[in-house]
């Protein structure tokens, strides 16, 4: 059975000792953040959304294969883009079973803006899949309105206000769902100053009060070109206030390193992007 205990991102005193990898195998989105921007990948660059190639899911596992034949530190494979896992769902979940049936002691992780998730909720719980992070960025349509640029479900796109209550609605369907079926949660919140920064609270106390385990208050990193792009990054004191704030109401994550789609080996590690030998 797999030790929980392990994953480096949900435990802090595991992130020196065990390391992760990140096959990114979801080059699509359903919505567009106002702060993301895929259309590029710069080796020094370490942020969401970031990968050097998408793999399909044979040459993941061929990828994979290939550092856990040269580090036995990787206790944790997860899918996080570079767009959406579940606006890519069926490479996403081959890629899983793959990985579940040649290495069932592997922890699976999942980073999904939740969109699509509850859906795949079953699935996910047969293929043992123990970490699921869903970002959430508000719970009040009229400041999430204003994080997304459109929320696709289908082939209809959704924007302004009914966006975002759509998106809301199926995170909460999601994160509960997640308790339900006891995977463990971690709710990732994006510090947008001047956006959400006063709202993180109150996002905060519901997720918690809907059985969250663990919350990733992350300072917004400001991307050339994105409507976000012009904004400054959250002040050092913001950011320790949000989470001193958000951690009256549940666990946080301090140590976050803003992970790429492609991301491997510890978190501590300078450049954790590998290249893929497939």
């Amino acid at each position: 059975m797999a030790d929980l205990s392990k994953h480096p991102c949900f435990n802090a005193e595991a992130r020196l000792q065990f390391g992760r990898i990140h096959l990114p195998v979801a080059p699509a989105c359903n919505v567009q953040c106002k702060f993301c921007d895929r259309k590029y990948s710069c080796v020094n660059e370490s942020r969401p959304g970031v990968t050097a190639s998408v793999m399909t899911p044979a040459q993941a596992m061929v990828h994979l294969d290939q550092v856990v034949s040269q580090r036995s530190d990787i206790s944790v494979v997860g899918i996080a883009g570079p767009g959406d896992p579940f606006a890519n769902t069926e490479a996403t979940l081959a890629t899983l079973k793959l990985v579940h049936d040649k290495y069932p002691n592997m922890l699976l992780c999942i980073a999904t803006n939740g969109l699509c998730l509850s859906e795949n909720i079953e699935r996910l719980a047969e293929l043992n899949v123990s970490h699921v992070t869903v970002t959430m960025n508000g719970i009040n349509p009229d400041i999430v309105k204003n994080i997304y640029t459109w929320v696709r479900l289908g082939d209809r796109y959704f924007t302004g206000i009914e966006a975002a209550k759509i998106l809301i609605a199926r995170q909460i369907e999601a994160i509960k769902a997640l308790v339900e079926h006891g995977i463990i949660a971690k709710v990732n919140t994006i510090i947008i100053p001047g956006v959400n920064d006063n709202h993180i609270q109150e996002v905060s106390k519901q997720v918690a009060a809907w059985g969250a385990d663990i919350q990733n208050c992350i300072p917004l990193m400001p991307v050339a070109g994105t409507p976000f792009g012009v904004l400054e990054q959250p002040a050092p004191s913001l950011i320790h206030k949000i989470r001193e704030q958000a951690g009256k109401c549940l666990p946080q994550m301090a140590h976050c390193s803003r992970c790429r789609a492609d991301a491997c080996g510890l978190l501590s590690e300078k450049n954790t992007q590998v290249r893929a030998a497939v």
